[in-house]
């Protein structure tokens, strides 16, 4: 992120520079991009009638982490998703509702044996620097996903593919040697542009720090660990945003996140729990900001490298597990505003299974379970075994103050049982690339953002080991690759299911996770916008959609 720009990606920024430029109005803020804000603009409100949509006004939104790269096939942080997901298209996409439908795909067929997909792409679709989309984009996308020289986490789903082939520049066609149940969604990745990538490594390429996609969104600026910018696409196929801009901010620490929030200077931001209950609960605060809850397809757990020996035994996992209170978790840190986790899945899916083997919060059994495994205690009832205490490093991010006080409470569960445990925070961009990406941890905690399709391969295959890719713990299990085989090579969904059932019966026996809790999605969105719809895919699905009414939009970006 530090090298200088290639003379290639200089000259993009000049072309982009001499297209879009930023003109902040005089009295509308004295600042742009959070710089410092007027005590006025802090005081302004948004409670008044929705007079329709206008275009105009920026998002200002921000995350503890930055993006580490700009280029779909080689980023797996959700800061890099939620950036990707504005500048590129997929040929498909989920609506609120989690259906399926058409991305920069109009339209589609099944072959009634259910192995043959063709696509009929959009006509007359643009990439941002106004070279022609066509399904040669899409074939060339499709290599580079199944190229061995690809670094991506994400190959999996194309290696199933037999024949690829684009019979004329609007129509795309696969065909899979055997059912493919994630088929159809996986082609929600987003498309490459082939003339600007085709014969470079990617792994250079300056689309990775200056992007070109066909999306509702342009890129702007990228200032590492400061923001990124970018601006409506005026060729946008659906039509134009009514939001002339976005803008993602870095915010490493979220005290300081939120101070910004309540002075009006961020437009959402994510809350935790306490922020949620209490701290926002008065009158100013919400009158200028709309707080929205639901239950997101994601976890948080705290998983153990299965190449560290103290990990090996399955006992000794079970018992950790034992002697963690995920209720106090839930009741102190979340205060109520999450539910326990069993497994990978969210509750209430057709593919979740409520029955899976539980470890209740049980000091004693966690101790039965370590003395089986040969832990035994000194005099200051410190397990030892072969004259070594039991004692680990709990890695997770900086700026998360939720992962912070579990972490601390799992900590003191811990001790109680007699393991020593101490809690190591890094930052974002480094305990990804340095530390999770190369295996360099005891034990790990962090979270999951999981699809709308229950195929986990990626993320649970012993396959998907090597640096880089999603089984960062190592777990290695037959029965599970032989059952995530089986569940992705079905098109029967009760077939899936019970694939499924049986992969979080032995996910659930083996607890190469501690799987903590689901936590609840609590953002705060200025009122100011408008068009927000929640539906069961949460609330982000129809973003291009926001508008901000004219008369109380406070930053105006100009051509």
């Amino acid at each position: 992120q530090g090298r200088p720009p290639s003379p290639t990606s200089q000259g993009y920024e000049a072309i982009m520079m001499k297209k879009w430029q930023f003109l902040l109005l005089i009295g509308v803020m004295t600042w742009f991009l959070l710089a410092g804000c007027k005590a006025q603009e802090a005081e302004k409100t948004y409670d008044g009638p929705d007079t329709g949509p206008a275009f105009g006004d920026l998002f200002i939104d921000a995350s503890i982490g930055d993006a580490s790269t700009l280029l779909p096939p080689l980023a797996s942080d959700a800061a890099s998703a939620t950036i990707n997901s504005l500048i590129y298209n997929g040929l498909v996409k989920y609506d609120g509702d989690l259906n399926l439908v058409g991305d920069l795909a109009e339209s589609w067929e099944i072959s009634p044996d259910g192995l043959t997909i063709t696509f009929h792409l959009r006509k007359g679709v643009k990439w941002q620097d106004g070279a022609p989309f066509t399904a040669q984009d899409v074939l060339f996308t499709y290599q580079v996903m199944v190229d061995p020289k690809t670094p991506t986490a994400y190959s999996g789903d194309y290696l199933q593919v037999k024949k690829a082939e684009a019979p004329d520049d609007y129509t795309f066609r696969v065909t899979y040697p055997q059912p493919f149940a994630p088929a159809l969604g996986s082609w929600g990745l987003n498309i490459l542009p082939r003339h600007l990538l085709a014969g470079v490594d990617l792994t250079k390429s300056p689309l990775a720090r200056h992007p070109v996609g066909t999306g509702p969104y342009i890129f702007k600026e990228w200032r590492a660990g400061e923001k990124i910018v970018l601006a409506y696409n005026p060729d946008y196929f659906e039509g134009r945003t009514y939001l002339n801009g976005y803008v993602y901010l870095v915010k490493p620490d979220t005290a300081t996140m939120f101070m910004e929030l309540k002075a009006g200077n961020l437009d959402r931001m994510g809350l935790n729990a306490i922020q949620y209950s209490r701290q926002t609960e008065y009158p100013k605060f919400q009158r200028m900001y709309q707080k929205y809850r639901y239950m997101p397809f994601s976890y948080i757990y705290l998983g153990y490298n299965q190449n560290d020996s103290r990990f090996a035994d399955r006992r000794v996992r079970q018992a950790l597990t034992h002697a963690i209170n995920k209720k106090e978790i839930i009741d102190g840190v979340l205060m109520g505003l999450g539910q326990e986790a069993y497994g990978p899945y969210k509750p209430g899916t057709w593919y979740y299974n409520p029955d899976v083997p539980k470890f209740p919060y049980d000091p004693a059994k966690a101790k039965a379970l370590l003395a089986e495994a040969g832990w035994t205690p000194n005099a200051d009832g410190i397990l030892t075994k072969d004259g070594a205490p039991f004692a680990f490093t709990i890695l997770t991010n900086q700026g998360n103050d939720t992962r912070q006080r579990t972490a601390e409470i799992i900590q003191s569960r811990l001790r109680a049982v007699g393991i020593l445990v101490k809690i190591r925070q890094v930052e974002w961009a480094a305990f990804l690339k340095e530390f999770i990406e190369k295996g360099r941890f005891e034990a790990i905690l962090l979270g999951w953002n999981t699809g709308l399709d229950p195929d986990q391969f990626d993320i649970w295959s012993s396959t998907k080991t090597k640096p880089g890719e999603l089984n960062v713990i190592g777990y290695k299990n037959p029965e599970v690759d032989r059952l995530l085989a089986e569940g992705r090579h079905t098109f029967d969904r009760e077939k899936r299911r019970q694939a499924y059932f049986r992969f979080q019966e032995i996910v659930a026996e083996d607890q190469p996770y501690t799987f903590l809790f689901v936590p609840d999605a609590l953002p705060a969105i200025s009122r100011r916008f408008r068009g927000i719809k929640p539906a069961p895919a949460g609330i982000d699905y129809n973003f291009i959609k926001w508008y901000v009414p004219k008369e109380e939009q406070k930053l105006v970006m100009m051509r």
